[in-house]
């Protein structure tokens, strides 16, 4: 099987419409918005044909000040320099979820960058920016790299809030010493990452996909840290489209479904 490097989620689901590739890698969100048709959000039309193979592991949604902005809530972004991310990446939409949320729209803002993690990094690092967002794994190495290099708060996302946000977002705590100089569990939001096939695969080769990944996790897990979050107990956790019949039958043998 050869391996597409694409613009991440919007463009994997696009691609599974268009028939091209069997299996696609996606956060929550994007897969919600993919199968409401959400134009905003890069999709023209519903995409109908997608399946749910299975839930995988969260992205935390980790905001980011220097402590020296004097940024300590949601609230105080407002009038402050942020970076959201690259546009329409997973990432931005989470941040314009979650600012919504708050009842923060991003004229709300001081300056709004759209830049990748490493560039979101070099700003703070050179004072150029108050706060950034990045949806990734915990102790990310670009946020490794700036609580190294500058004090900072990790900015707490209420459980409350995250209640708000719809199916696709679960609530996570960043566990303290996840960063240096953080020295407290801070309450977050996740987005949890799914796999998703095409529905006119045949159900043998998708349930030979569904055990193949979930057998192969302990190999999978000593050459990935974030494959270690992988769990078959949350594989149909939240999904948010139909779940393929071949991964359902693999998960009704393990006794997941009825």
């Amino acid at each position: 099987p050869s391996v597409q490097a694409t613009k991440a989620s919007v463009e994997n689901l696009n691609l599974l419409q268009q028939g091209k590739g069997e299996l696609a890698f996606t956060l929550g969100d994007s897969l919600a918005f993919a199968w409401a048709g959400d134009e905003e959000a890069g999709f023209k039309a519903k995409l109908t044909k997608l399946r749910g193979l299975a839930a995988i592991y969260p992205n935390h949604i980790q905001i980011v000040a220097a402590k020296d902005s004097g940024i300590k809530t949601l609230a105080d972004l407002k009038g402050k320099r942020l970076s959201v991310g690259a546009p329409k990446s997973g990432t931005e939409l989470n941040a314009r979820a979650i600012l919504g949320a708050a009842g923060i729209a991003y004229k709300d803002l001081g300056k709004l960058e759209y830049l990748p993690f490493a560039e979101s990094v070099e700003l703070m690092k050179n004072r150029q920016l108050d706060a950034t967002l990045q949806s990734a794994g915990l102790g990310v190495a670009a946020i490794r790299d700036l609580a190294s290099a500058v004090d900072i708060t990790i900015v707490e996302i209420p459980a409350a809030l995250v209640d708000k946000l719809g199916p696709a977002y679960v609530k996570s705590i960043i566990p303290a010493n996840t960063y240096t100089g953080q020295t407290v569990d801070v309450p977050g939001a996740a987005v949890v990452n799914y796999l998703a096939t095409r529905a006119d695969l045949p159900d043998d080769l998708v349930y030979g996909m569904t055990k193949a990944i979930f057998e192969s996790l302990p190999d999978l897990a000593s050459s990935h840290a974030a494959a270690k979050s992988i769990k078959l107990e949350n594989a149909l956790q939240g999904m948010p489209v139909p779940a393929h019949p071949g991964a359902e039958k693999y998960f009704r043998e393990k006794g997941l479904t009825k």
